[in-house]
């Protein structure tokens, strides 16, 4: 087999393909090769996909054409870096000008096997468009990083996500079949839904199991409630995507101590699927490798895009190096997270992210001369003795004054005043060693807060208000 192992584009996987059972690579040279024989034959593969986007893309065209960027300029990582981003609100703007798929639609519209989208419920939603080759690839690519989780051939994969627009459901169910697992495509978000989970994860007890991290938190919950141990479900590895949480070392903890399950963290963006191009691997079970052969990953300065160094913090810049119907070339992901390249337990040969992608910039709360993101509560909360399970973050401006207010729930056995002091101080006292600022603490009964079968929403910004 050709070292890069059915390295092409556009991408031709052998679908009966399966390594050998005992491995722990799916394509042992492409995951373990030197990082810079991989890194020239990444260079070469981001001319071809820039030379294929700049022929049959308008959008790609106008854009860099309007930089002065031609793709046989493209020589080096350095040259690579000077390409323009393309963000969120390009693409919004193309489908409305475009529609329904957008100008930076690549291939023809009969060639579309998928269609997929963001909701729209804060804006204008956005189609995915998928080819019928993108998902084959898709599906490979799922089932390579899959492997590397330690799922097998024959396991049972639970994928407790929403089967809807969202595609964190439908990439996990795809990289399952191609794997040729016993996918189980249970869903979620239905009333009453996750009571039926509980009652068949008892009775198939499946291998792996996908889901937001915060859905796991309730499906943990709603078991406790059925009088069922969640350790029950024998499930032992569970797999994550779709918010911050599976890398939050409380979060983390607290849905290893529920299912006894080892937690996989991956996923960059829906627009980027194959998604799970970062990864934990069995091998290295903390953090996210990057799968630089798949997607090519930059962790970038936000505000010039061009790559920090490792170590340093900064914004994803993803590119697709297979997908051929909308191909994301430096799309600007907007989260924060921050790279090392490290030697990896697991032998693989990939930079990663130690604390996988933990928040979002535009989901920063600047109070106070102070940067606080979501995640950081979270994780202070999840430490605290008698945490009720779910809070929110309230954020208001008296006068020129913010204020910052967390609502968090109780779960104290007694709820005597003196308690629930106790219980408010202990949370402000953490809060303010973490965050660096004052902060308000208001307690409410467990369960008070709405639990979420999907991605978790705790920020209530209400400064825009006054």
């Amino acid at each position: 087999m050709h070292a890069m192992e059915e390295w092409n584009f556009p991408a031709r996987y052998d679908n009966e393909y399966l390594p050998d059972p005992a491995s722990p690579y799916w394509f042992r040279n492409r995951e373990t090769m030197d990082p810079e024989q991989r890194a020239e034959a990444v260079l070469a593969r981001l001319r071809d996909v820039m030379r294929y986007a700049y022929r049959t893309s308008e959008f790609y065209r106008r854009k860099w054409n309007g930089a002065g960027i031609n793709p046989e300029d493209i020589t080096s990582f350095e040259a690579f870096e000077s390409v323009p981003v393309v963000t969120k609100a390009e693409l919004r703007q193309s489908q409305l000008e475009h529609p329904p798929f957008g100008d930076y639609l690549c291939a023809p519209e009969s060639e579309i096997y998928h269609v997929h989208g963001t909701s729209g419920t804060t804006g204008t939603p956005t189609a995915f468009a998928v080819g019928r080759g993108d998902w084959d690839a898709i599906a490979n690519n799922h089932a390579r990083v899959m492997w590397g989780m330690g799922l097998r051939p024959g396991d049972t994969v639970f994928v407790a996500a929403v089967f809807s627009l969202y595609l964190g459901s439908w990439g996990a169910l795809a990289g399952a079949e191609r794997l040729r697992c016993r996918a189980f495509p249970f869903g979620a978000g239905a009333p009453g839904m996750t009571a039926r989970a509980v009652r068949w994860l008892r009775a198939f007890k499946p291998k792996g199991f996908y889901a937001t991290p915060s859905y796991a938190l309730r499906l943990a919950e709603v078991a406790h409630a059925e009088g069922v141990d969640p350790k029950e479900f024998e499930i032992k590895v569970m797999f994550f995507s779709g918010e911050p949480g599976a890398s939050v070392p409380s979060v983390r903890k607290a849905i290893e101590d529920s299912f006894g399950a080892r937690v996989v963290d991956c996923g960059t963006m829906a627009e980027m699927t194959p998604f799970m191009s970062a990864a934990a691997t069995s091998g290295t079970p903390d953090g996210m490798l990057l799968y630089q052969d798949i997607v090519h990953h930059e962790v970038c300065d936000p505000t010039t895009y061009r790559p920090v160094p490792y170590g340093g913090e900064g914004t994803p810049v993803y590119t697709h190096l297979e997908r051929t119907s909308q191909p994301m070339i430096r799309l600007a992901s907007g989260d924060l997270t921050s790279w090392v390249y490290e030697e990896n337990p697991c032998g693989r040969t990939y930079p990663k992210l130690p604390r996988g992608v933990y928040g979002r910039i535009d989901d920063m709360i600047h109070i106070r001369g102070e940067n606080v993101y979501p995640t950081e509560i979270d994780n202070v909360l999840r430490n605290v003795e008698h945490y009720g399970g779910e809070h929110r973050v309230v954020v208001t401006r008296t006068g020129s004054m913010d204020e910052l207010t967390v609502q968090v729930e109780c779960a104290h056995p007694t709820t005597t005043p003196t308690a629930l002091e106790q219980f408010e101080k202990l949370v402000g006292s953490e809060l303010q060693a973490t965050l660096g600022l004052r902060v308000s603490v208001e307690t409410f009964p467990s369960n008070t807060f709405e639990r979420t079968d999907h991605k978790a929403r705790r920020v209530d910004d209400r400064r825009a208000l006054v």
